[in-house]
């Protein structure tokens, strides 16, 4: 596939969002009332897993696998691919904690994990209620950091992960892989990423059990890896 294709076809498609602001969105509900408790774990959720907004909102509660020695998620991405995504403790906690206020002590496996009141268990949450909350946050937490963007929308959640992922140091081919892409190259366009740097990601691939590989792209920021249990900052 052609590169400069995908650059001007997806270069421009979400813009980088810092560490900090995910912070302070995930700071800013109120998760002991219903609907913040709904917005945050729906916010961590798309952070902690990278998810399109689609696969999200399309999350059954049989599609998740919070009590397994290690906790996943799966998902049906584009053109029906499966996936499967797992899920740090804390994730888990808030997700918890979410099915049981939401879904009772007994949730039906058809239901959707995030669901829309008007319609119920068994309606879809819209694309436009989550565009509506996240304007909501952002205009809120803007004034208290400037990196939160006003015309927030989902998908940034998910740019901003693997981002996140490879300022930590994960390399690309495994980034790539749990966003779901199926083209090494659309991940180097929709992370900036340059032909060189790709060739030094991956040859950490070649042998990363040698210590004297530095590390690419990390970051002498703390590490956001376990957002998910945030705690609301101090103003």
């Amino acid at each position: 596939m052609d590169f400069a294709y995908l650059k001007n076809h997806l270069g421009e498609l979400v813009g980088h969002m810092s560490r900090d602001a995910v912070k302070y969105l995930l700071a800013s509900p109120n998760p002991k009332t219903n609907t913040g408790l709904r917005d945050l774990v729906f916010m961590v959720f798309l952070y902690a897993t990278a998810a399109r907004l689609d696969e999200a909102l399309s999350l059954q509660i049989k599609n998740l696998h919070l009590d397994a020695d290690q906790p996943y998620a799966i998902f049906i991405g584009k053109r029906n691919k499966i996936r499967t995504m797992s899920l740090l403790p804390k994730a888990v906690s808030h997700l918890k904690r979410y099915l049981k206020e939401y879904h009772g002590d007994a949730p039906d496996p058809e239901a959707f994990v995030f669901y829309s009141r008007n319609t119920g268990h068994y309606g879809k949450l819209s694309q436009s209620a989550v565009s509506k909350m996240l304007k909501k946050y952002a205009l809120k937490t803007h004034e208290l950091c400037s990196d939160v963007p006003l015309d927030l929308h989902a998908h940034q959640f998910r740019h901003a992960k693997a981002t996140h992922w490879l300022e930590d140091g994960m390399n690309i081919v495994q980034i790539s892989f749990l966003l779901g892409h199926e083209q090494l190259q659309t991940t180097m366009v929709y992370l900036d990423i340059t032909t060189e740097q790709e060739a030094q990601a991956l040859a950490t691939l070649e042998d990363e059990t040698d210590k004297q590989i530095p590390a690419k792209w990390k970051s002498n920021g703390n590490t956001l890896a376990g957002i998910c249990g945030v705690k609301p900052l101090k103003h």
